[in-house]
Order: structure tokens, then sequence, then C-alpha cells
């Protein structure tokens, strides 16, 4: 029989063929693919991937010069030419050239950076090569290999169920069916669906764009989600855009009603709206986002996606796990309890046989540990039905010669009630269950089949997963963040209860049945003030997270579980954990990879100094467009006098450029509450800072014309250069907050070395004269004495500023708490 491939064997016909006639036409075994015919396969077939449409550097290179901005920058340039004036012809060119080569460096290197981002989310499929089951990529699989899926697995390419019991598979993201749907042997299950229940093993049939995900085009769609820190900053970006057109246009009527040259006045007029407007801000954008999420990567965190970063800076309470997050995830067997087994070792051996060692689950592992060597031979597993969270357990069919029995083991309450004994023993397992909890053990019930058939509750197996080491340090490290944490756990009441004690959580532990009763409507506030939620099924995460974000906060959510996931979408930032699930990963904000609340933590502290590092930008631009243009315009008008030439303004953008695009890399103050964007605060500082420039720009005129007696083109140099090196000035002074300059962490080395390279070529162009009137070394110190003494002067303005702001702040909260605060007779 010839073997088929993947592009011809499409899925109807191995919907209508059984799995022997798919298996024979793949070329497949039970044995699964060898590594030598995988590898060609792969080579024939290319990686289970979907194309993505890639532009090539050059043609993305040549995009920077083809928008409304580089419009107007070659407009500039084309007028030079017209009127013959080479020197400003040749400067516009290399600003052009230098915006579009930094725009397509630092896009290029943002680009990578994300590449290898979602390099380290790869899915993974387990398949089975040489007779083994290995994990792989799912990239490396082809048609005809042997996949094995679980609960929680997102399916990595379409495949033939051949063997096991059942899978449900939510296909919601395919067909728009809100509800799972069940599948058994001989059916089909789409790439890009999740297994929400059961396991089975199946045959790949085709892969990558030959996939009906590849083939109808319905891609998990990443719609570009702008975070309200981006509309922020767009808004700030239109905001500047309106008022310079407004501002140029006013020149420009003033230049034709003084019958200027026409030409020379829309030629300076389009070099003065280039310098004003913020060029640089989506690449000023991306690449700060993407370095941050580099950093993060660093601490163990990796960013799904890259607006979530604004959401993790707000972020003011944290829903945490217990389990891995909280605790060590290292579950240690205590002594076994005994109710109708023969002896612990007994017990621990019917646990063992309802458990699989190549499932690695931690409980499981912790029983195999302790198993007696030797106890389980000559014992066969018939049937295996793997834990399922909704029925709480796992259960085995065996053949111990020619004792055939069943076994299984889950939650006490749950096997208990499968037992004929349960009546005699439920009050005594219910006082063991509760004493074992209240020292921090979990419990497990073991439970066999006799004679007859029916199930005999053997005993209870302890468990203790201890604290982690960091945990309690982290929680206190945390608080001093603004940042409140909520355990979520389903575990039993008293287990939350320890753990919250050896924690110093809070004292308000309470079960989601407590919290969340049908008969009464979900208080927002009563679960605002509870410390710890216990007992808990996936569908409360979600409620917890809907409650408090309708009471304003922005919250963070973890979760490990494919039915963690509708929680893990509905937070501000969902957090997979370490180990979590591919279906939770693919609906994360945020995936850790490695075990711990220090982590999440880093993470935010990391994302608040992300969100600083714009902040600053954000008051950075808004403040030099106002210092530049408001006074080039009251220049013009008022005095009838150009400040700086054409040629000024495009060397202050280029040297502008510079310091900007390492305002990704500066270090950052660490912010002690969560941060919101705060437009009027911005709009203040900035506009402060902006019309102090003005000020300070019209005293220098008037020193340079009133008191030194120089000649116009003389001011002019004087004025760029002032504006060249308070510019930059201006940056450390946003970079600050409400710190004086010299108190918050020094500015990075690329940042501070940056800015001076290019105050020093500022410096050398206004001495010796390049394009302007030199004015000498006397002059040039004398601007630098000014301008820092002005930059002095802001700092100290800017800081009353940021105080009276904070003052106010704090006298309308007074008096809404006033207002709130219940009258007494």
């Amino acid at each position: 029989m010839p073997l088929e491939t993947a592009a011809t064997m499409d899925i109807e016909s191995a919907r209508a063929l059984p799995p022997d006639e798919v298996l024979t036409r793949l070329g497949a075994t039970e044995s699964g693919l060898s590594d030598e015919e995988a590898a060609r396969r792969l080579a024939m077939y290319g990686p289970n991937a979907l194309e993505e449409h890639r532009v090539s550097p050059f043609v993305k290179f040549l995009g920077y010069f083809w928008g409304p901005i580089p419009w107007m920058i070659e407009i500039a340039a084309i007028l030079s030419a017209i009127v013959q004036h080479w020197a400003d012809f040749g400067i516009i060119v290399v600003l052009l050239m230098v915006n579009a080569v930094i725009g397509f460096w630092e896009e290029y290197k943002a680009d990578n950076a994300i590449q290898l981002l979602k390099q380290k989310l790869a899915l993974m499929a387990q398949v089975c090569r040489n007779g083994r089951w290995v994990t792989i990529s799912a990239a490396q699989l082809v048609p005809g290999d042997l996949v094995r899926l679980r609960l929680g697995d997102i399916v990595p390419a379409d495949i033939k169920l051949i063997g096991g019991d059942y899978l449900e598979v939510d296909q919601s993201t395919l067909t728009g069916e809100s509800l799972p749907v069940e599948r058994h042997v001989n059916d089909i299950v789409y790439s890009g669906s999740v297994a929400v229940k059961g396991e089975m093993n199946g045959v790949v049939v085709a892969t990558g764009m030959h996939t009906y995900f590849g083939k109808t085009a319905r891609l998990v769609q990443e719609t570009e989600v702008r975070s309200h820190y981006q509309e922020a900053v767009l808004k700030i970006g239109h905001f500047l855009i309106v008022s310079t057109l407004v501002l140029v246009g006013l020149i420009i009527l003033v230049a034709m009603f003084r019958g200027d040259p026409m030409l020379e006045t829309v030629q300076f007029a389009l070099i003065l709206t280039v310098a004003a407007i913020p060029v640089a801000l989506p690449a000023v954008l991306s690449v700060t986002m993407a370095v941050g999420a580099v950093r993060l990567a660093r601490q163990q965190a990796i960013v799904s996606r890259l607006v979530s970063i604004e959401e993790m800076a707000g972020m003011d309470v944290l829903c945490s796990d217990k389990t891995g997050t909280l605790t060590q995830n290292r579950l240690v067997l205590g002594d076994p309890v005994l109710f109708d087994a023969v002896s612990e070792s007994d017990l621990i051996r019917y646990a063992a046989l309802a458990s699989r060692s190549q499932d690695r689950d931690p409980i499981d592992q912790a029983i195999f540990e302790k198993v007696a060597p030797g106890s389980l031979d000559g014992c066969a597993i018939e049937k295996f039905i793997p834990f399922d969270p909704v029925i709480k357990r796992s259960e085995a069919t065996v053949a111990c010669g020619q004792d055939h029995f069943k076994v299984t083991k889950g939650a006490p309450q749950v096997i208990l009630g499968l037992s004929a004994n349960r009546e005699q023993l439920r009050a005594q397992v219910s006082q063991r269950v509760d004493e074992l909890a209240t020292r921090g053990y979990r419990t497990l019930g073991v439970a066999k089949t006799d004679e007859s058939g029916q199930w005999r509750f053997l005993g209870l197996l302890p468990f203790l997963d201890p604290p982690r080491e960091d945990s309690a340090a982290t929680i206190e490290a945390a608080k001093q963040l603004g940042l409140s944490i909520k355990m979520v756990t389903g575990d039993h009441l008293a287990i939350a209860k320890e753990i919250a004690r050896r924690l110093h959580l809070g004292p308000n532990i309470r079960t989601a049945e407590e919290v969340f009763q049908k008969e009464k409507l979900i208080d927002g506030k009563e679960i605002e003030a509870t410390d710890g939620f216990a007992q808990v099924f996936p569908e409360h995460k979600y409620h917890i997270v809907e409650s408090l974000q309708k009471l304003g906060h922005f919250v963070g959510m973890t979760g490990d579980g494919v039915n963690d996931a509708p929680a893990l979408k509905k937070a501000d930032v969902g957090i997979a954990v370490s180990g979590a699930t591919d279906a939770a990963r693919s609906a994360a904000d945020l995936i850790l990879t490695a075990p711990g609340l220090s982590v999440i933590i880093e993470a935010i502290k990391e994302s608040r100094m992300i969100f600083e590092r714009m902040n600053s930008y954000a008051i950075y631009r808004i403040a030099e467009t106002i210092r530049v243009l408001l006074f080039m315009t009251l220049a013009i008008m008022v005095f009838n006098f150009y400040p700086v030439t054409a040629i000024m303004i495009i060397m202050i953008a280029l040297l502008n450029d510079g310091p900007i695009m390492t305002i990704a890399y500066d270090r950052a103050r660490l912010v002690q509450q969560p941060l919101a964007w705060d437009m009027p605060k911005v709009l203040t500082i900035s506009s402060t800072l902006g019309i102090l420039g003005v000020f300070s720009s019209f005293i220098l005129f008037w020193i340079g014309e009133e008191v030194l007696h120089l000649d116009r083109p003389t001011i002019q140099t004087l004025i760029f250069l002032k504006l060249t090196v308070a510019g930059h000035l201006t940056i450390f002074l946003c970079r600050t907050g409400e710190a004086p300059f010299w108190r918050s962490p020094g500015p990075s080395g690329a940042l501070l070395w940056t800015a001076i390279g290019t105050k020093i070529a500022g410096t050398l162009v206004a001495v010796y004269g390049f394009y302007m009137a030199p004015i000498g070394w006397d002059l040039a110190a004398w601007t630098w004495v000014y301008a820092l003494a002005w930059f002095v002067f802001n700092d100290f303005v800017k800081v009353k500023v940021y105080h009276l702001i904070a003052h106010r702040a704090h006298r309308e909260r007074r008096h809404l708490e006033r207002i709130a605060m219940p009258l007494h007779p």
C-alpha cells in the first residue's frame, strides 16, 4: 500500500477509514515512527506550523520612507532643492535616513526579542518515537506520528483517535460551539481544539497548513489590543499633532500677511512640524515594551502579550494558587490512617495500583516513593481511568494472579461515598480528615472492591505540601508594594487556614461555597474583605475576578488547568504558573517558568519600572513640544524673529533622536504603589516644564539682544545651543518623577553617554559655526551655565508641583471618605 501524504489524505478520507487502514496508509505502526523516518517526513512536509506572512527586511526599511511623517520630510527636502538651500537639503536627507535607520533597527531588535519569547512559549506534544513516549515540540510532528492527548492539552495537529475510552474537546475557537464535544475511537479531533476531559491516543493525519485549522484560515486570531497606557500615549500624540498644526498654521498666516517668501515659509513650517510631532513615538513604545519583556523573561516570567505589562504595573490584587506558588509543590506522604486495610504497606500498595508513574503526578510520585519494593510484581493493570477533576478520583482494574479487583483513590468524601461501609465510617473519616487538615495535611481516600464487587474504604493517606521557604518574606514584600494577596485553593478549609497562618496572610479564610451561595447575590465587598478562599472550583475563580474588577481593582489570577482558562482570560493579568497546561498557558498574559510567588513579585517590580520609563517619555515629549513650538510661534508672531533657522531645527531633531531611543534601557525607580495612568498629572507636569522652557528661552533672547548686544544670527546660535542642552536635561528631570534629580537611581550608561555625546556635538557645532554663526567657547560656556541653572530651578518647581498635586489628591480622597462615612445620630 503506498504511503499517503498529509497533503493528499484529506480529513473526510481519514474520518471514513477505520483506524487500522489509516495507520497502514500513513505507514505508521503502534511503536511509532523512527527518528530517521520522522526527519525524512519533516523535510518532505515541513514543520507543523501555520505559514506566516514575512516581509523582507529591505521592504520593511523602505516602509520608513512612506507615510505622513516621511512625506513631510521629503517635501521639505524638495522645497529646499527648489530654493537651492543645498545645506538644508543635505541635512534634511540625513534626518530622513537617520529616522529610517533608527526606526528600522529598533523595530528589528524588538521583533527578534518577541520571536525569542514566542519560541519559549512553543507548544509541546507527547509522541511515540522508536517505541518510546517522548515530549517534543509540536512543530516537529509529522503525518503518521502517534500522539497522546490528555486533559489540558491543545491538540497539536489533525488527529485520528485510535485508542482510549473517550476525549472531550473544546472546539469553540474553530466551530463556535460553546460546549465541549465528546470524541471516541475512529473520530477526528482538530488542531487548535483543547482537551478538557479524558485521555486518548491518536495518529497525526495532517499538519501545518494542511490541517482543518490551516485550510479554513480559522486561526486563533491575535487581535491587536491596545492597553490603557498605549491609548493614552496615542491620545497624547494626536494632541501634539493637532497643537503643532494649529501653531504652524498661525506662523504661515503671519508670514503671508508680512509678505515673506512663501516657498521658504512652507519649507520652514514643514521642518518645524516634523521636529514637533512625536516621530519616535511608535518606536519608543515598541522598543520599551520589547526590552522590558526580555528583562521579564530573565526573571523566569514570559509575557505572551506585550500590552499586558501595563496591566501588571497597575495590579493591586493578586489571587494566588496555594500549591506550587505559596507552597513547595513537593508532597510528602505522612503516616497512613487505616480503616479496612490490613497494614500500611497494603494501603500504600493499593494506592499505587490506582496511580501511574509515567504521568509524573506529584501525589503519585509521593506514593511510589513509599511503596514497598516488589509489592507490585505480578499485578497487571487491565484498565486505567486517570484522575478526573470533575469526579475527583482515579480508578484502575487490576489482575494480580487469579485475583481480579478494582482500586480507586481520590477525595476522601468521594471515595467514602462509593463504599459499602460508608455509614459506619463517615464520622471517623471526617474527624481524622479534620485533624490532619489542622496540621496542614491533605488527605486522599483509598478503596478496593471485595469479592462481591462492592467498594470497601481502606484508609486515608495524608500528604504535606509545606510552604516555600521564601513565601512569608515575599508576601511581606508584596504588601510593601501595595499588593493584596488572596489565597485561592481547591484544598480543604482547614488546610487553607493552616497555610494562611504560617504565611501571615490573614485570618479571614472562607470556603467558596460559603461566599457563593446560590440563594444570595455575590457581594463584592465581602470578597474584597476575604483573605483567602478554600474548596474553590474553576467557576468560582471567574466570579472572584469579576467581583473584584467591579470594585475598581486591577486583578491578577494564577492558574494551571484547562478549567482555569476563563478566569485567566477574565483577569487583568492572567498568570499561568510553572507546569501549567497548554490551555492555561494560551489563555494567560504571563507564563511562569519557575515556581513560587517571588517570580510574580519580581515581574510586578519590573513592569512598574517599564511603566515609569514610558511615563518619563510621555512627560518629556509633551514638555519638549511646548518648549520649542510655543517659543517659536510667539517669537515669530510678536518679534517678527525666527529664533532658529530651519537647519538648526533639523539638527535639534537629530541630536534628540539618540537619547530618546535609549529611554528603553534606562534605570527606573521602583514605585511602591500600583501605577495607573494619570493624564491630568502628566499634562500638568509637562506643561509646567514646557512653559518654564519658553520663559527661559525668551529671557535668553532678551539678554542676548539687550545686555550682550549680539546680532540676530549669533542670538539664533545661542538659542540653538540652549535648546539642545536644555532639551536633554529635560529628560533627566522627567525620569525622576516627584523626587529631585539627585535622589533617583542614576541614569543608565546608554542614556547618560548618549546625552553627553549629543550635547558635546551640539556645542561644537555652535562654537565653530557649522551652518550657523559661530559663538566661541566663552558664550558656549555661559549658555551651559545658564541652561544648568534653569535645570536646577525647573527641578525645584517640578518637585513643588508634584507635592501640590499629591496634596490636592489627598484632600479629595479625605473629602470622599467623609462623604462615604455613615451618619450617626
